[in-house]
């Protein structure tokens, strides 16, 4: 799906806009007759103790009570306020959290105005925005309980237009996202492991597997990892920036050397999303002997310095390392394509799950159809949807994106916004089940 305009994204009538602005000029004229400073002019000084006007930045909100960023795990961003996370054309200032950066920075927006017009506005309205001036003095990042500023849309206009005087609200798509990130939100002092499988490849297992990693550590303050546990050579290093050539094969042989997370993370490589990969063995030589004992020494590691643990499972289940990856999780992804022949392999999934002793697994796991391609091959997504939400405890659908398939790296302020909108849903499924904790997260 093409990117939305603001416009596209909040579809409200004329009306109500006309409605909010006259009552934004009422506003401002009042304040002007009851003597409110008004802008310098050039050439004139202003006068005794008036302000100078403030300069507007983009405003990220933030985690309340989460522990300063540490070499490793920078401070998560915030997917409502910023578009989550916002592409450089979906609104200025977006914040950027660089690879193992110790604090996020925000860049200036240049104006209120211009920061308020989205994508697909003229020139024109840009410039009479920018002649609209509110009133000096206003604080317009203070506003009524319970009331956010708006992030997007004709709302977020009209509060920029005027100085935050009129605070239209947050939009409905808004709210979803806000109560999305709240589901979130939120720490867990163990270790929760999560196994993403499938019987059928070329279903997006591994880019799911990233996606639902990456989404986790942008919004918890919690350490995450991916770990590639296919036996045939897997992809998963592929889909974040590579910062090492060392894989989990070389972890397990330098395991004696492994005093701190400092050690741990000479073996990984962290994307720009905090999610950091433990790759798999390039040469299938190699990592043909990866097997079930090797999964559980390696995960027996990494739960001392993570708390969040995202496998991405080999194709099929009965190669040995599956055998351990079943015994240790705690939670399941099955992945489908939204095609029959992708429901039958997940629905198969799960009968060998359950028929193998797994019943448990599978009634808490969450599905994902995944639209590998674009359409729907005439299959009714809805009635897809309802078998997989009777067997498992959630189910979520993530639309074609064509930055997911091209195969290369994943970076979550690249996709579309329903594919974002979608991810932030399938995260929160997930993230319902991993235990809260009211500990601090790992130093």
């Amino acid at each position: 799906m093409s990117r939305h305009s603001a416009r596209e994204e909040e579809p409200e009538g004329s009306s109500e806009l006309d409605t909010a602005l006259r009552e934004a000029l009422a506003r401002r004229q009042a304040a002007e007759l009851i003597g409110a400073p008004r802008r310098r002019r050039r050439g004139v000084e202003p006068d005794e103790g008036a302000g100078e006007p403030q300069v507007q930045e983009a405003v990220a909100v933030g985690w309340p009570a989460v522990p300063p960023p540490t070499e490793g795990n920078p401070t998560p961003i915030d997917p409502v306020g910023l578009g989550w996370p916002s592409k450089p054309g979906d609104m200025p200032g977006a914040l950027t959290v660089p690879a193992r950066a110790a604090t996020a920075s925000l860049r200036a927006v240049p104006s209120p105005a211009a920061a308020a017009l989205g994508e697909g506005t003229s020139a024109a309205a840009v410039r009479t925005a920018a002649s609209v001036t509110a009133p000096s003095g206003t604080d317009s990042s203070t506003e009524p309980a319970g009331k956010p500023r708006p992030g997007t849309g004709w709302r977020k206009l009209v509060y920029a237009l005027t100085g935050g005087l009129v605070n239209p609200g947050e939009s409905e798509v808004e709210l979803r996202r806000r109560e999305l990130t709240r589901r979130i939100q939120g720490s867990t002092a163990g270790c929760h492991r999560i196994a993403v499988i499938s019987l059928k490849g070329g279903v997006g297992k591994t880019t799911m597997s990233v996606c639902l990693g990456a989404v986790l550590a942008s919004i918890r303050p919690d350490r995450v990892i991916a770990v590639d546990a296919n036996p045939d050579r897997g992809t998963l290093a592929g889909k974040v920036p590579p910062q090492t050539t060392a894989t989990i094969r070389d972890l397990l042989d330098g395991l004696a050397g492994v005093r701190g997370y400092s050690d741990i993370r000479k073996y990984t490589s962290q994307s720009t999303d905090r999610l950091e990969i433990l790759a798999s063995a390039a040469d299938p030589a190699i990592s043909d002997a990866f097997g079930e004992q090797d999964y559980r020494t390696v995960v027996r590691v990494l739960e001392d310095y993570y708390n969040v643990v995202v496998t991405d499972c080999g194709t099929g289940l009965l190669h040995s390392a599956m055998t351990g990856v079943l015994d240790v999780a705690d939670q399941l992804v099955i992945v489908s394509t939204n095609s029959v022949d992708g429901a039958n392999s997940a629905s198969a999934t799960l009968d060998w799950l359950q028929a193998h002793g797994h019943a448990d697994l599978v009634h808490r796991s969450v599905a994902v159809i995944n639209a590998v391609v674009p359409g729907s091959g005439n299959v009714d997504q809805d009635l897809l949807e309802a078998h997989f939400a009777s067997r498992c405890r959630a189910v979520t659908r993530i639309p074609h994106d064509e930055h997911l398939e091209a195969g290369a790296e994943v970076e979550l302020s690249s996709l579309s916004l329903a594919t974002r909108d979608a991810l932030l849903a399938f995260a929160a499924d997930v993230a319902e089940g991993i235990p809260p904790s009211e500990q601090p997260v790992r130093p």
